[in-house]
């Protein structure tokens, strides 16, 4: 159960004063359903109202807060505002209002009498005027008048009073709560309580009080970060908990496999095998992430320990997120297990009939010891004799659901994530803290380094002049369509009308893939483009992941300062794969915003996807890398992953010290841990304290 001291912040947040249904609706879609969601929604700025100076001095667009006289009332006609004319000892400003009905101003603004009026002054005919004040006051109501206020992001049809009324209200309902910091790590940080971090931050004093390194933002980011650190702890402690099998392979197959390969496998990739194997061998169940740059030989890791899966006589399944990259899964497994002669099966949606059939009689019979396959693998009417391991390739694009459900098809199966995408280390910390890791820092030898060159949009003739020349010389090129406002709409027709224009120039020999394709014809047009006459391909980033064309020596990005950093390196890693040298183009559209020179000049100088993956965070923020908003991730409203990256490590290391001690967090501060995580949610690990 909720401790009952938090129960007045997890009331609706329209039993706040003044939030009736219709306001209601605006907060829930804004900030949440519940008053602690409302806590949560830091201020973004301030109002600085501390400015007095006589009329005389005033400058466009200042927020000042002026002692004023009423001299005049000039009521609009038509379109012309409503103008009420003071003065003080050096000049005359008007204050203007629109729509005006009824006798409120005159009520508001007797003639003679003094004003205090705060808003922002703006000119109009030479003269100084204050369109709408925000505050009219009496000389005694003085008090009412905050020097500095705070300012929120809002949604259309909210007002800013009614954010800071409805959080002065849910302030006052702050319980007193056990303190859950580490009372050494209070002191050194010089870290408020957690009741005063709330005040402290939702009335900032100045512009420095709305940075992260704020003592009481950080205290917060840091409560948050712990409640996270704790919950990854405790379902990673659960996990282990969970009764597996023993998998040990006998080395047969994986010893010809290895034998066969045209390449030395890198020190990384030996690592990572001799993780995952030992995994495998102790008596509960791996959920290991596998993570590394473009073309370090995650497949190869992958297909050993699916062969040891096969050696101890069960089976293996490989699920991709789409056909295009299933089928080539498929294919670079079965060329790279032929001295073994192991059967691989494909199961997409367009396997149909009899070839269906023989498929799932081949995996309910153990004859076919691997499947690989898109979502079809979830399908309820397949099943597999003995489904001992678990692969799951570009995992964040799948949903937490799916991935168990693969799993469920086992008896205490084995899992295996796959990313090929560098993770940031405090990502991976808070959003993969419950996995054991595997990464693969190195590539193997014989990638190309790839030359990446930013050019500009205007020069669009030149690029394809460019193109036509390597395309000339035997190579094949990519030609990357931007992203259109998340359209696909949009997407499409850009591919499209870029297409037609390079069909014109080079007849017969232009391709074009895209998301709205049939899976057939994608993949027609992709086999034309590796074996075939297809020498330039247009797409949408369809081809972002997996797609291995080593023929392609040249890629081009247009509107390259629309993508993110870790998409762009995705990108370039087509090219590359051959003996010959590649080359990246990334056309950008003049002028370039900070962030996006930012990107691109990373690119240029570095293909190191995992420093170009911490890059990426700190650009783009947690919630865009990796797509982490749609996989199912706790989103963080309070830390900043790039700014906290210290309190990242700090929490996760007293998470683990925290139930290393009190695994069942029954002392004092575990109680108060408790409240913590139903502070920020995490109530499903609190239940599994009690699961065991």
């Amino acid at each position: 159960m909720r401790p009952a001291i938090l129960d007045r912040l997890f009331a609706p947040v329209t039993t706040l004063p003044g939030i009736g249904p219709q306001l209601g609706r605006l907060f829930e879609r804004l900030t949440g359903t519940l008053v602690v969601d409302l806590l949560w929604h830091l201020p973004s700025g301030i109002i600085d109202r501390r400015a007095s100076p006589p009329v005389r001095a005033l400058m466009p667009d200042q927020i000042v807060t002026l002692r004023v006289r009423v001299e005049s009332h000039e009521p609009g006609a038509g379109r012309r505002p409503y103008r009420v004319v003071c003065s003080d000892d050096t000049g005359t400003l008007a204050l203007v209002y629109f729509n005006v009905k009824g006798d409120y101003l005159t009520r508001l603004l007797p003639i003679g009498a003094e004003r205090l009026v705060s808003g922002r002054i703006e000119f109009y005919g030479g003269l100084a005027q204050m369109p709408h004040p925000d505050l009219v006051l009496r000389p005694d109501e003085g008090d009412r008048l905050k020097p500095i206020e705070p300012v929120y992001p809002l949604t259309a049809g909210l007002q800013l009073r009614s954010m800071q009324r409805a959080l002065a209200a849910a302030l006052e309902r702050l319980p007193q709560v056990p303190e859950w910091i580490d009372a050494s790590l209070l002191q050194r940080r010089g870290w408020p309580g957690w009741a005063a971090a709330l005040r402290r931050v939702h009335a900032p004093g100045e512009a420095a009080d709305l940075l992260p390194t704020d003592p009481a933002r950080e205290r917060l980011a840091y409560d948050e970060l712990l409640a996270s650190q704790l919950a990854v702890a405790l379902v990673r402690a659960r996990r282990r908990r969970r009764a597996g099998r023993t998998i040990v392979g006998s080395g047969v197959l994986t010893g010809k496999v290895m034998a066969g390969l045209d390449f030395t496998p890198t020190a990384a990739q030996r690592l990572a095998i001799a993780e995952i194997s030992g995994d495998m061998a102790q008596p509960r169940r791996m959920m290991r992430l596998l993570h590394g740059d473009v073309g370090s030989g995650k497949t190869v890791v992958a297909l050993m320990a699916m062969l040891h899966a096969i050696e101890s006589g069960a089976q293996a399944a490989l699920m991709a997120p789409t056909e295009i990259l299933a089928r080539q899964h498929r294919e670079t497994l079965a060329r790279l297990t032929r001295p073994a002669g192991i059967e691989i099966g494909l199961l997409t949606g367009r396997e149909k009939g009899r070839a269906r059939d023989a498929l799932l009689a081949g995996l309910a019979s153990g004859l076919t010891p691997i499947a690989v396959g898109t979502h079809a693998l979830l399908q309820p009417d397949i099943v597999f004799r003995d489904l001992a391991l678990v692969v799951i390739d570009e995992q964040h694009r799948f949903g937490v659901e799916q991935r168990l459900a693969l799993a469920a098809k086992g008896r205490a199966a084995d899992t295996l994530l796959l990313s090929a995408t560098p993770i940031p280390r405090t990502l991976m910390m808070t959003a993969y803290g419950d996995l054991e890791v595997s990464r693969l820092a190195e590539k193997p030898p014989g990638r190309q380094a790839v030359d990446t060159r930013t050019v500009a949009l205007e020069r669009l003739d030149e690029v394809v002049a460019a193109v036509g020349r390597a395309l000339a010389q035997g190579a094949k090129a990519y030609w990357i369509c931007p992203l259109v406002e998340q359209s696909e709409d949009a997407d499409l027709a850009a591919a499209r009308s870029r297409f037609t224009a390079l069909e014109a120039l080079l007849p017969g020999r232009v391709g074009l893939v895209h998301g709205r394709m049939r899976a057939a014809e994608k993949d027609r047009v992709m086999a034309q483009f590796s074996d075939g006459p297809v020498e330039l391909m247009v797409a949408t980033t369809v081809i972002e992941v997996g797609v291995d064309v080593p023929a392609a020596t040249v890629i081009v990005v247009e509107h390259a300062e629309r993508f993110g950093l870790a998409q762009l390196h995705q990108l370039r890693g087509r090219v590359g794969r051959g003996a010959r040298a590649s080359t990246c183009l990334l056309l950008y559209q003049s002028p370039l915003g900070e962030v996006a020179r930012q990107r691109l000049r990373t690119l240029r100088e570095t293909d190191d996807g995992f420093r170009i993956a911490e890059e990426d965070l700190r650009l783009r923020g947690a919630g865009e890398v990796l797509g982490t908003r749609q996989s199912g991730l706790p989103t963080l409203r309070l830390a900043d992953l790039a700014a906290h990256a210290e309190l990242i490590a700090i929490a996760d290391a007293d998470a683990r010290l925290i139930l290393d001690r009190d695994p069942g967090l029954d002392s004092a501060r575990g109680q108060a841990l408790r409240t913590l995580l139903y502070l920020f949610r995490r109530d499903e690990a609190v239940q599994y304290l009690r699961a065991g």
